[in-house]
């Protein structure tokens, strides 16, 4: 076991590069491809991403089974110390975004294999940047390197949202490249404050700083703050900057929004663990500041995203509306800056993320099947009609449906009834019911907010107002969202009677079943990753450890070579 640990302890560090390099190597392996070479593109992506996911379920391990609450890799990839050099790190929030983000890559691509990789150029590579900017932007620990990961991120995601072309999709597109290319340049205006004021932009090196500028500066410091936080909350989604997220995601193609779902989450992401780094408890006149705005902002993308499903009459809308609904929902939990609603937050945002994820790819399939389904006629419906019981004949005794044919024992065609369910489970999960992981999240979110305990609040101390109006808010938007996916599901599944079956293929129907697998294994596994969410919480609001494990990292010194010893001549 010493000898596993010190193994460990020397290459998994090093194996934090991996899910940087391994999508960059990939793609620029394929772009030497010819683009009639599509087979082997699809090989080289789904191994490449295959593999991803490997790594960063090898990392997640690694850091679960550690017991260590610092972060448990700190790699120089320059061999300069931090706050000069680039500083990588992984730690346990880190690596559960990587494993979200490889397991949603896998199913997108499984699900383009079937045709819509074929819709454009390029999606192949296009699709590897994406994952190497994701990637990239969950491990680093500046800020300058955020902003190229970023920039990277949106760069290949401009390609794969106008992939496919067509007039709505190109509209659509350029919307999101003129927000995007706004909430990059305040993300510059912001960090260039950010290093005129304190001199740095490790985000350690920040953490120690900021107690220590000066009130003269501190409103031009919170200033700067705003900012780069205004640029990260358009990424979330958040309203009112969130006007162009429905447009572009329903028009993207079903695998690129399904990759999509993610784009919001790193917005909270780097929300969090900037929030949580920079302006906790330890950050002296700016301790949690900006709480009320997230908690406030929060609140209002919710009731914005719970409406628009309400009024949604498209199923990629819909879709896009339950993203903004779970993003509004965990940048309003984030901003109270309490552990235990942080870790059920931490539960949810997966969950949400994986169901939202499923609804896109589940919205190809059925739009496909309501405008490529052929209805039949009354007078065409004969003896054919499926039954599973031959004998059985319209009479006064059985109910009859609008085609006088017999409702009771009728076979469900198996596509139509893996559609139904899939889509029955991602109804649960979005809307919070129980019994799955949605439910889950949501009920560690509502104790923690009837029992606040943590920063701000000691033990017995009574709900506030933002308290209850989040929890009234949550069951609301819950119901709302009920109210909307159940209609939804009447009018495609519950009048859709007179429809052919639907066509599906196993590349179509495997990555539907994996998301929501993955959601059923929170749920079976609910008390393991509670945990989990839990010792990362803890982590998040007390930075300290973060900090000196960065700051503490050395480089990996030179080797030296002393020159050979002269041989003494022996005495006569």
């Amino acid at each position: 076991m010493t000898a596993f640990h010190a193994f460990a302890a020397f290459f998994m560090p090093h194996l934090l590069l991996a899910p940087i390099a391994l999508p960059l190597l990939t793609a620029a392996l394929m772009l030497l491809l010819r683009e009639d070479q599509q087979r082997l593109k699809i090989a080289f992506n789904l191994f490449s991403t295959l593999l991803g996911l490997g790594v960063a379920v090898l990392l997640l391990v690694w850091v679960h089974h550690s017991g260590d609450p610092a972060p448990l890799g700190v790699y120089l990839p320059g061999n300069w110390p931090a706050p000069f050099g680039i500083v990588l790190v992984l730690d346990r929030l880190s690596a559960m975004m990587l494993v979200l983000t490889s397991g949603v890559a896998l199913a997108s691509i499984l699900f383009a294999t079937a045709h819509w990789h074929r819709a454009g150029v390029h999606f192949h590579p296009l699709f590897q940047f994406q994952l190497m900017g994701l990637a990239g932007a969950f491990l680093t620990a500046d800020l300058f390197n955020l902003f190229v990961f970023f920039e990277i991120m949106l760069a290949a995601s401009y390609g794969l949202v106008l992939h496919g072309s067509g007039r709505q999709r190109v509209k659509a597109g350029l919307h999101y490249i003129a927000i995007n290319l706004a909430a990059s340049s305040l993300f510059l205006i912001g960090v260039s404050m950010l290093y005129g004021i304190t001199g740095t932009l490790n985000m350690a090196d920040l953490a120690r700083s900021i107690p220590t500028v000066t009130e003269a500066d501190r409103g031009l410091l919170h200033s700067a703050a705003a900012i780069l936080a205004t640029a990260f909350l358009i990424k979330a989604a958040a309203w009112p900057l969130n006007f162009w997220l429905v447009p572009a995601y329903s028009a993207a193609t079903a695998p690129v929004g399904a990759l999509f779902a993610l784009m919001t989450k790193v917005g909270v992401y780097t929300l969090l663990r900037l929030w949580t780094l920079l302006f906790g408890f330890e950050a002296g006149a700016s301790t949690l500041f900006g709480s009320l705005w997230l908690v406030g902002g929060g609140m209002v993308t919710m009731v914005f995203g719970a409406i628009g499903m309400l009024g949604a009459q498209r199923l990629t809308h819909l879709a896009g509306f339950a993203a903004i609904v779970s993003s509004g929902t965990l940048l309003a939990a984030a901003g109270f800056g309490q552990p235990r609603l942080t870790a059920g937050l931490l539960y949810y945002l997966p969950s949400s993320t994986l169901a939202v994820s499923a609804l896109f790819l589940l919205a190809d399939l059925i739009d496909r099947w309501r405008n490529d389904g052929a209805h039949q006629a009354p007078h065409e419906q004969g003896d054919d009609a499926p039954f599973l019981s031959p004998e059985l004949v319209p009479t006064d005794t059985h109910n009859l449906d609008d085609n006088e044919q017999v409702l009771v024992g009728r076979v469900i065609p198996a596509a139509t009834a893996i559609l139904g369910l899939s889509f029955l489970l991602c109804t649960l999960v979005i809307t919070g019911l129980p019994p799955l992981s949605g439910f889950v999240g949501k009920f560690a979110m509502l104790t923690a907010l009837l029992n606040p305990l943590g920063l701000g609040a000691s033990a017995g101390t009574p709900p506030s107002l933002w308290s209850w109006a989040l929890l009234a808010l949550m069951i609301g938007s819950g119901l709302l969202a009920l109210l909307s996916l159940t209609r939804t599901g009447i009018r495609h599944f519950w009048t859709s009677h007179n429809r052919t079956a639907p066509v599906l293929s196993v590349l179509e129907g495997a990555p539907i079943a994996l998301l929501l697998g993955a959601c059923i294994a929170l749920t079976v596994q609910a008390r393991t990753v509670m945990d989990y969410a839990d010792s990362t919480a803890q982590a998040l609001h007390t930075p300290a450890s973060y900090v000196q494990a960065v700051l503490s990292a050395r480089p990996v010194p030179n080797p030296t070579s002393a020159p050979p010893a002269m041989a003494r001549p022996e005495a006569p």
